[in-house]
């Protein structure tokens, strides 16, 4: 049996957020067998903390879709980093440094506990460039319910990136725009096709934050993302592409979630040279919601 913890992570507040499963001592499983833990948890993620390659990093991780795994993603990585801290810093306020060994590389995470509240704020392990796939803005528009016209945004143009996952961009007219949107077959399978993706994330302009945003990735078992903190570090290449970021150091709030009951706060900051992002961070909370054991599947008897 394996010790497991689940968090809610980028909000402050139970019952919101993306849930996260997090299974601690897992060197010993195969990956048909975080597999198939990751499709028994059943949420978009589920990370699996090993010993590091190099001790001088705190954990090799896996993190696994429902369907598959996945090199790198946000919300595994604070949530991860958070309970890594917690589970071995004393008491009251802290500062500690997280080094997590992801299939994408080595991701610096610093969790800060500051009355009581833990936030982890990490450093993406790549920096975006373009994805090879077209969209065009007819198919994207019916691939979603919505018109041609609702794809426009102040400069925003859609766009594909990856860092290692990718992701469709599509920017929105606005709110209630965003709202109605959900995934329309058979145009959505020809989009993702087309751009040679399994993801959307869609955004426009916030109340009370920079950017209000959606992610739809039915097709990795995920119909719609809470939260999605390597879609977040991606859209610094498009807000870059917008020319929304000079050099220096700029900063953006992103909420998502909001459509499915479980509001997301996600913060991104951009360090940015003349010709573009040199390093992405972005920062969220955890909040704790239950522990447990979990059997392992017997690797020797799966299918």
């Amino acid at each position: 049996m394996l010790e497991f913890h689940t968090l809610d992570v980028f909000t402050t507040q139970p019952f919101a957020g993306n849930p996260l499963a997090v299974v601690l001592g897992a060197d010993a499983l195969s990956p048909r067998q975080m597999q198939t833990m990751a499709r028994e948890f059943n949420l978009s993620e589920t990370i699996f903390v090993q010993a590091p390659r190099d001790p001088a990093n705190t954990a090799r991780v896996r993190i696994f879709f429902p369907t598959a795994e996945i090199p790198f993603a946000g919300h595994p990585t604070v949530g991860c980093a958070i309970l890594l801290a917690s589970l071995t810093a004393p008491e009251g306020d802290f500062v500690k440094e997280i080094k997590l060994e992801e299939e994408a590389g080595l991701v610096p995470v610093t969790v800060t506990r500051t009355g009581g509240l833990t936030t982890a704020e990490f450093t993406a392990p790549r920096l975006p460039v373009p994805h090879p796939g077209h969209a065009s803005r007819a198919l994207a528009a019916a691939s979603i319910g919505l018109e041609p016209e609702d794809l426009v945004l102040g400069p925003h143009h859609p766009g594909i990136w990856q860092a290692g996952p990718a992701f469709l961009f599509l920017p929105i007219l606005n709110r209630q725009t965003l709202a109605r949107a959900r995934p329309i077959e058979p145009h959505w399978s020809a989009l993702m096709a087309e751009a040679r993706v399994d993801s959307a994330y869609l955004y426009t302009d916030g109340v009370g934050t920079d950017f209000q945003a959606r992610m739809f990735s039915p097709g990795a078992g995920i119909p719609e993302d809470p939260a999605t903190g390597s879609a977040t570090a991606i859209l610094a290449a498009q807000l870059h592409a917008a020319g929304l970021v000079p050099p220096g150091t700029t900063r953006f709030t992103v909420m998502q979630g909001v459509e499915m009951g479980r509001p997301s706060d996600l913060t991104l900051t951009i360090d940015a040279g003349a010709e573009g992002p040199t390093a992405i961070r972005i920062r969220g909370a955890a909040v704790p919601m239950s522990q447990g054991r979990v059997r392992a599947p017997d690797d020797a008897a799966m299918p």
